[in-house]
């Protein structure tokens, strides 16, 4: 290969490069993302013992914490 052949290659190898580079950050671009919709869920115990997850958004938004008998009573059932 000569001098002038070598170099016409490595232009086309960077031109190629370039190119492509700005077709896929162009396609990223274009195309809606597909983002996965993230819900919060909390795990609570069931009354039989039962680990669930539940979505934050059922969950009413002023909670009241239970007193200590309370709990023990929930346990006994």
């Amino acid at each position: 290969m000569t001098n002038e052949n070598k170099k016409q290659s490595r232009r086309r190898f960077i031109g190629w490069g370039i190119a492509s580079t700005a077709f896929f950050s162009a396609v990223k671009f274009i195309l809606p993302s597909r983002k996965k919709e993230v819900k919060e869920t909390v795990k609570m115990l069931t009354q039989d013992g039962k680990l669930v997850e539940i979505d934050m958004a059922v969950l009413p938004s002023k909670r009241k914490k239970i007193s200590d008998k309370e709990l023990q009573n929930w346990i006994r059932k």
